[in-house]
């Protein structure tokens, strides 16, 4: 099981209240759901190894150097040697620290690598694994990853951990009209606000859906939109033809990294925690009570 970690910690952050606090008032709220969504997870799954993968840098400068609006909106400050300092909201950049503090004193294995993404982490993992993996994420990207040949498949939150979405090849297809292969290029079509990513103006997803479907692959789409025989609309050749600056480069900062390298780890899921006495410390300090002790209870009795 591979977490999105950043991601899950920000929907706890949003999905439990900021009144959850610790004994000198400082918001918890990320930091116990996180241990709660976990701990659900585990128990629900009971995944041999886990790993909270970590986002070293949010925003890679070897992405922004081939689209520079790359996440640009979400920028508080730029870093010229180093990545740059992301908009969080105030009470959950203080709870990042405790949860990585929380997460080695259990022995979840945590990790990240300079220069890329917590998706390039699970999209190398992914790659990597033996076995079947599960990715746990409310970022769709990660939807490129799902493989049924390798028994990849990415488990999307609904409604907490409590109901997830598991996205097998024929639910992406059901969805999105391609399966994981097909999602980068699905993706690059329609762009992503969030991301920055502008796409191809007049092209959204049911239209990108159907290009691919009639194509095959991006590659396919660009080259009917050169060929002057091929059902392709004179608007949409255009709008294709005008956005080949973009189209030549988005690839490469849409597909995840699986190449990355990682340090040696031990992704082997705990039954007991790997540094007792620092997690008692820790959880005095920050009043992580049940929510900790649940994630305990289920480690244990695995």
């Amino acid at each position: 099981m591979l977490l999105d970690t950043a991601s899950l910690y920000f929907r706890a952050y949003y999905g439990v209240p900021e009144s959850v606090r610790a004994p000198d008032g400082a918001p918890v709220n990320a930091v116990r759901g996180l241990l709660d969504f976990i701990a659900r997870l585990v128990q629900d799954h009971r995944p041999d190894d886990l790993v909270a993968c970590m986002d070293a840098d949010w925003r890679p400068h070897w992405r922004v150097g081939l689209i520079p609006s790359y996440k640009a909106h979400r920028v508080a400050q730029e870093t010229a040697t180093g990545p740059d300092t992301e908009e969080v909201p105030d009470t959950l950049t203080p709870q990042v620290p405790v949860i990585e503090e929380v997460l080695d004193a259990l022995g979840i294995t945590r990790l990240g690598a300079p220069g890329y993404e917590a998706d390039d982490v699970i999209g190398t993992l992914a790659v990597r694994a033996p076995g079947p993996v599960d990715i746990v994420t409310g970022d769709r990207d990660l939807f490129q990853l799902i493989d049924d040949a390798r028994a990849v498949r990415v488990l999307y939150p609904v409604k907490g951990m409590g109901t997830l979405a598991a996205f097998d090849s024929a639910a992406l297809r059901d969805k999105y009209g391609v399966d994981g292969a097909g999602y980068a290029d699905l993706a690059v079509l329609r762009g992503d606000p969030s991301d920055g990513l502008p796409g191809v103006p007049g092209i959204g997803e049911k239209t990108a859906a159907r290009l691919l479907a009639e194509y095959g692959d991006l590659a396919g789409v660009l080259a009917a939109a050169e060929d002057p025989f091929s059902g392709l609309t004179p608007v949409r050749r255009r709008r294709l033809a005008e956005a080949g600056p973009y189209l030549a480069v988005a690839p490469r900062v849409v597909r995840v990294a699986v190449d990355v390298p990682l340090p040696e780890h031990d992704p082997a899921l705990p039954a007991a925690p790997r540094d007792p006495g620092a997690l008692a410390e820790l959880a005095d300090r920050w009043g992580l009570g049940g929510s900790l002790q649940r994630l305990l209870a289920v480690l244990a009795g695995r």
